[in-house]
């Protein structure tokens, strides 16, 4: 047990920095659902919204040293996702299709291995083309459920590489509420249900869900008051119950964090409720720039916060800020925006979001 904690330990140190994604999911009574996703990284990824409409031919390739060829698969529903293009060819590891399924791929380093594909495997992708492969020809988590178990994801170092490797676990969550985290480790598919409705990274989904098990006295009722002798203390303010709820942007303190807020906040009743919901639980990890650093050789970087993207499954609408407009969101209707058939992207960065905040200053002057 000795040896693989410090494994384990040893594994997270050597990580590469880029660590800090945090997912999130609710169902409102309503039965809107929303799934929303920080994604912080701490380098330039040329980070692309993408329309992928419905009908989209799909090269789906498998290792050069293996001589099979490459095949070609149309989709069956739109895309809408967020693109790394500093991968030639792109790489959709955030988005959400037209039959209400959404992903968020997250980084996990030191523990990811991808499965082999042999000369006699006839279904394979690469990691780059999952998110294009999986939200463009399955309708629902049960749909995806099924058809992993048939189909190799590889990567090897034939694949363009940024500066870090494309090692990642993924949650889908589609529009009844159902999610699934995908994992590839020791070279097979892992499939957990996603029974907290959150993700960030390393370790694995299992490694987190056991530490959540040392902070079971967390509570959202703070304890107001104890007697000491013959003294009354009293609480000095609201929150005392969350004495010990993590505060650092490591992966398992984000996991803690956003959990307890999950599974804690006031149930909402509408999609619009839920949306900020989320939006309140995803502020909580958000990270300035400057405040999460680490040293590659003599250079230090620092993660934060690039994008946060909120899915809208129920009502196939996309809402996006970037770091220098996080109060504000961009809205994206899927529908129209895939209905021309033609595919498109434009950076995260160069959308068209609001400058600054709407000048209320009339309400006083009349």
């Amino acid at each position: 047990m000795l040896k693989s904690l410090l494994a384990s330990v040893a594994l997270l140190a050597g990580a590469h920095a880029g660590l800090a994604c945090t997912a999130v999911d609710i169902l409102a009574a309503d039965k809107t659902m929303i799934a929303g996703r920080t994604m912080e990284w701490a380098f330039d990824m040329k980070w692309t919204l993408v329309g992928q409409p419905a009908g989209t031919e799909l090269t789906l390739t498998a290792p050069p040293d293996t001589g099979l060829p490459a095949k070609t698969v149309k989709t069956t529903y739109g895309v809408m996702g967020i693109s790394a293009e500093i991968f030639p060819g792109g790489a959709i590891i955030e988005g959400q299709n037209t039959a209400g399924l959404g992903m968020s791929g997250n980084f996990l380093p030191g523990f990811t291995e991808y499965q082999t594909v042999t000369k006699d495997d006839t279904e394979y992708v690469s990691v780059l083309g999952f998110g294009a492969w999986a939200l463009g020809t399955h309708a629902t988590v049960a749909e995806l459920r099924e058809a992993l178990p048939k189909i190799k994801v590889w990567a090897d170092s034939s694949l363009p590489s940024g500066p870090t490797p494309p090692d990642i676990h993924v949650v889908f969550t589609d529009r009844t509420g159902d999610g699934i985290v995908v994992e590839f480790v020791n070279g097979e598919v892992q499939i957990h249900d996603n029974v907290a409705h959150v993700l960030t990274n390393a370790p694995t989904y299992d490694w987190h869900l056991t530490n959540a098990r040392n902070y079971l006295s967390l509570s959202t009722v703070g304890v107001p008051e104890i007697t000491l002798g013959t003294a009354n203390v009293t609480a000095i303010g609201q929150g005392g119950g969350m004495m010990g709820l993590p505060g650092d942007y490591t992966p398992p303190s984000r996991f803690i964090r956003a959990a307890f807020l999950r599974h804690h906040i006031t149930p909402p009743a509408t999609g619009a409720e839920a949306i900020q919901a989320v939006d309140h639980i995803l502020n909580t990890v958000d990270i300035p720039l400057g405040i999460a650093q680490s040293k590659d050789g003599d250079q230090v970087v620092s993660d934060y916060t690039q994008w946060v993207a909120i899915k809208d499954l129920t009502n196939n609408r996309l809402l996006i800020s970037d770091y220098a407009h996080r109060t504000s969101f961009v809205s994206i209707d899927l529908d129209k925006a895939l209905a021309s058939g033609k595919a498109g992207g434009v950076l995260v960065t160069d959308l068209p979001y609001p400058d600054g905040a709407v000048d209320a200053t009339e309400v006083f002057a009349k």
